[in-house]
């Protein structure tokens, strides 16, 4: 059974930073895609950045310049640098993980971190 288990979330203050580690059990092969998404309360939950297997990355405009997101080459494990962090970043932080076998995609998805950053 797949698992993404996030890490590194918590409280900081704006202008902080923060990283979130997420990793996957129970897999035997290489995620296409990994990922971050966000929710924040009473919003829908939004893309933060992404990063393929080779190593693409892709980011939300509200984020690109403040946060990276890297990934352990050839593993199942994804991160997220977080800085200069803003009170509109305070979110629960998913992790994402995308498998494509043919023409069919399989989405994973973590528990959730809380990120929650003081003005």
């Amino acid at each position: 059974q797949v698992q993404l288990v996030e890490s590194g979330g918590g409280l900081v203050q704006a202008g902080g930073s923060l990283r979130l580690s997420c990793a996957a059990s129970g897999v035997t092969f290489v995620f296409t895609t990994m990922g971050w998404y966000r929710q924040a309360p009473g919003k829908q939950r939004e893309l933060v950045a992404t990063i393929t297997r080779g190593g693409s990355a892709n980011y939300a405009p509200s984020v690109k310049g403040r946060f990276t997101i890297s990934r352990d080459s050839g593993k199942n494990t994804v991160y997220l640098q977080m800085n200069s962090l803003k009170p509109e970043d305070t979110a629960v932080y998913y992790c994402n993980a995308v498998q494509g076998v043919g023409v069919t995609l399989y989405d994973y998805w973590g528990q959730g971190t809380q990120v929650s950053v003081s003005s």
